[in-house]
């Protein structure tokens, strides 16, 4: 039968003869037709990705070259667009929408012969935190199906969790991919702002949107990022940095700082502040130098995100008016037709959003809103590059509680909205982050542990991560990474 461990062990069974890219892509296809119930994917390519299989391994067996990611079969958030392929973002008012073209990333992975398996459900326009606002339905847990996945990637994050694919494309705008990913009890890459381009990524908020990697393993997402990072002539912010990662490093004691504020925050379930509080101290012993960093800032990060995040969304979602493309609502006249349009197929979560927006963005509350926020980044911007000139990483929870209930906070968006205090620091300030599974709630779900680097250092970033991976092992802790 069948399985999948890595990418290196994978594409050792292709090249050994001991497996095909067809039974990868036909494991998979069962997989997911047996775990439609978690709603994790839109859209199977089913006779494509076995078509693709086929010439793959037809191509192997030439002794033609292979590229990096030959037969890894990856599944792609519905923002990413995939040419002549559906895209929605999880919205009814983009319903019938094709791709035109394909995003940079979905290109770089088809180069280096790649599959793609499918399209995966996702909070509507990437705006949420469990995965409940899609309008095709939640997605489900796959570690325990009355809970959330985490949002807004979550069918991303499920589709590894269960074993629906090798590799997931998710963005990260707050936190949408380490969130799900520590809620699944997988690996979740945000990098570095401009280090993957933007280009073909529906926009949420296009100065914090990146492209990140769900994988099994911090090698596996070091592999994807090197094949899709890099200079773009279409996303002008895309860096010219060269990315490489061999997935072998000098394990070192490095600098380890942390926000003790984190872990003091009366939000934070009482069980992963001890567990990670103690797991830093084992550090300690491991003879990593860790330091304590006085972070007196984090009551606003939260809020100055969501003012700017709300007014670029309602920039961005301003297209979405049912004249051009996408769902149209008839009506007697244009400002009619607009108004039913978006009333109709934009979602609460997402009217919500585009309304708040465009308040700050009012006159009179642009000062009292968008520059205070604007202060607030720049503040955390030069604070970033002090205590980068101290530690080579920072490290904090994910997430103050593990996955919760279906329908939980549902009542209270601010309580929604705090599920985030952890994870937007890094989109507010450009830097890489992930999230590593190294716990276990005494709930039975998974947690995981945040690691920030300073910016475009994902090697150090991603060379961390498997170094305290290899601790964790140590304290009696289960760890896949």
């Amino acid at each position: 039968m069948f399985s999948f461990h890595s990418i290196k062990d994978y594409q050792s069974l292709l090249l050994n003869g001991k497996a095909t890219c067809a039974d990868a892509v036909s494991y998979y296809i069962k997989n997911i037709e047996q775990n439609k119930h978690l709603n994790a994917f839109l859209e199977i390519y089913k006779e494509e990705a076995l078509e693709r299989a086929a010439l793959l391994d037809a191509k192997r067996k030439a002794g033609n070259a292979l590229g990096k990611l030959h037969g890894i079969v990856i599944g792609l958030k519905d923002v990413i667009s995939f040419k002549g392929h559906k895209l929605s973002a999880g919205s009814r008012i983009l319903e019938n929408f094709q791709a035109v073209y394909n995003a940079t990333a979905v290109e770089r992975l088809l180069q280096e012969d790649a599959i793609i398996i499918g399209r995966q459900n996702c909070d509507e326009f990437a705006m949420g935190s469990s995965n409940e606002n899609s309008a095709y339905g939640n997605v489900l847990n796959a570690a325990d199906n009355s809970r959330v996945p985490g949002g807004s990637s979550g069918g991303s994050a499920v589709a590894v969790q269960a074993k629906l694919c090798m590799i997931s494309l998710g963005s990260d705008t707050g936190g949408s991919v380490r969130q799900p990913a520590d809620f699944c009890g997988v690996v979740g890459l945000k990098p570095s702002y401009g280090r993957v381009s933007r280009y073909g990524v529906i926009a949420y908020a296009s100065s914090f949107d990146q492209i990140g990697i769900f994988a099994n393993s911090v090698e596996d997402a070091g592999l994807i990022l090197e094949v899709i990072a890099g200079k773009d002539d279409f996303d002008s912010t895309a860096t010219k940095d060269i990315f490489k990662f061999s997935g072998q490093h000098e394990k070192k004691n490095f600098k380890i700082g942390y926000f003790p504020a984190t872990f003091n925050h009366p939000g934070i379930d009482p069980e992963i502040a001890v567990t990670q509080k103690n797991f830093i101290s084992h550090l300690q012993k491991e003879g990593f130098e860790v330091s304590q960093i006085e972070f007196d800032l984090l009551d606003y990060i939260v809020p100055a995100y969501y003012i700017l995040t709300t007014a670029e969304a309602s920039s961005n979602l301003a297209r979405y008016d049912g004249l051009k493309y996408g769902a149209q609502q008839p009506a007697k006249d244009l400002n009619e037709q607009i108004n039913l349009t978006r009333s109709q197929f934009f979602g609460k979560e997402v009217q919500r959003r585009i309304m708040l927006g465009t308040f700050v963005l009012s006159e009179g509350y642009y000062e009292a809103y968008i520059t205070q926020a604007q202060k607030v980044r720049n503040i955390l911007l030069k604070k970033i590059k002090e205590i980068f000139a101290e530690v080579d990483a920072i490290v904090s929870p994910v997430s103050p509680t593990t996955a919760f209930k279906t329908g939980e906070k549902n009542n209270d968006p601010i309580a929604m909205f705090l599920a985030d205090i952890y994870t937007v620091f890094a989109n507010l300030t450009g830097i890489p982050a992930i999230s590593i599974p190294l716990f276990k709630h005494s709930n039975g779900m998974p947690f995981g542990l945040q690691i920030m680097a300073s910016h475009l250092n994902e090697v150090t970033l991603l060379a961390i991560s498997e170094h305290l991976a290899e601790v964790n092992k140590t304290v009696n802790q289960p760890a896949n990474v």
